[in-house]
């Protein structure tokens, strides 16, 4: 694996590339959680301790190839500014014949960002002749973007083809904590999975089922569960055409003996800024959402929790960000942490919503480990090849 702590890398003077992961949660323009500028600040330390020059290549949200002005990256340009204590440059034009000449002019251990990459069309569509002139913006390129590898596109997989390529720092980390995850894993192994993000992880699950001994599923994907084997979910949201990948589901479970468990009793409210209301899944009304898992589900949840020896967490119980309904991720955090700190469990969590409610919480320390992928997360856990991992391997070149 050849990263950019290579001793015999130089990199002064030298036009970096770095992608990064910048996409994190914001409101009305403001940022809400942090976890991933902080986690890139070594990877760019290290550069700067080298004087190199430093681009920075990333995206927020999916505009599909168009601007969109709530989805710049200048507000977070001010904020890793703010960290590094040294000016950001932010460049707000799409890659055109005049970037590369804003580059050339930006001094040794200097740091310019670029405007978000998927305003380009020829990001996520992996187009070849994008890849190749984002490619001539530096002289190498480093990943550190492991949440965002799973994805095939021009600044993940295709740059790889025309540039010297190297792993960063914290991809190295995530990659090497995966990796000890998947050869050292301890049975019986309980996986949590939850979240808004419904339809790509409900695919995901079919095959980590081979993998685990429980699923307990929670949040939108448990509403999709419960909806396809015939309980009314009222106005939650869901996923309308899964009916039979979930029979598959279902089917598997059986199969390879994995205990798939979905809420009994849950939180329900008329409208999203709403107090709760404890109910059975059985008497839902048809204006009512679920929000949140109820008081026996977290028993049922704890209980297995308890007779694990690892656990892996992905996303929030519920729409945790209003207090009426974060009690059930807060206590699956409690129940994950209080076993972890005496050692009774290997426990590790991924993706963006899920670090968001770890740090609301303060439990950032209280995991075996944290990473702030989500799908990257899973896929590696599933056994895929990740595309920009892969074009890494395959694609490392020294001048």
């Amino acid at each position: 694996m050849n990263n950019i702590s290579d001793q015999n890398l130089i990199l002064k003077g030298k036009k970096v590339l770095l992608r990064v992961d910048l996409n994190v949660p914001m409101k009305n323009g403001a940022i809400t959680e942090t976890s991933r500028i902080e986690k890139i600040l070594p990877t760019i330390k290290l550069l700067i301790e080298k004087e190199a020059k430093i681009i920075i290549l990333s995206h927020i949200g999916r505009p599909k190839g168009q601007i969109v002005n709530g989805m710049s990256l200048e507000p977070i340009s001010k904020k890793l500014s703010q960290y590094l204590n040294i000016e950001v440059l932010f460049n707000k034009n799409k890659i055109n014949e005049n970037t590369i000449f804003e580059i050339n002019k930006i001094s040794n251990g200097s740091i310019m960002m670029l405007e978000n990459i998927r305003f380009h069309e020829g990001e996520e569509t992996n187009n070849d002749e994008f890849s190749k002139r984002i490619s001539t913006l530096g002289d190498i390129y480093i990943n550190d973007a492991f949440s965002s590898s799973h994805r095939a596109h021009a600044s993940i997989e295709g740059i790889t083809k025309y540039i010297p390529s190297y792993f960063g720092l914290q991809i190295t980390e995530e990659i090497n904590a995966l990796k000890r995850i998947t050869s050292e894993i301890k049975k019986p192994i309980t996986l949590i999975i939850g979240g808004s993000k419904i339809s790509t992880k409900i695919k995901i699950i079919k095959n980590l089922i081979k993998k685990f001994d429980n699923i307990i599923i929670v949040g939108g994907m448990a509403n999709t569960m419960l909806s396809h084997t015939g309980y009314k979910i009222g106005k939650s949201i869901y996923e309308h055409s899964c009916g039979n990948l979930i029979r598959e589901i279902l089917e598997n479970s059986k199969s390879y003996n994995c205990q798939v468990n979905c809420p009994m009793d849950v939180v329900v409210s008329k409208k999203m800024d709403g107090i709760g209301t404890i109910k059975d899944i059985n008497n839902i009304e048809e204006d009512e959402m679920i929000l949140d898992i109820g008081p026996k589900t977290i028993d049922s949840i704890r209980k297995t929790i308890n007779n694990s020896n690892t656990v892996l967490w992905n996303g929030p119980a519920g729409y945790f960000e209003n207090p009426n309904f974060e009690n059930g991720t807060k206590k699956i955090l409690e129940i994950i942490t209080e076993k972890t700190l005496k050692n009774k469990i290997f426990s590790v969590a991924g993706g963006g919503e899920t670090v968001a409610a770890i740090n609301k919480f303060k439990k950032s320390d209280s995991f075996t480990f944290v990473s702030t992928a989500g799908g990257a997360f899973l896929e590696y856990l599933e056994g895929k090849t990740l595309p920009g991992i892969k074009a890494l391997n395959s694609n490392v070149r020294t001048k």
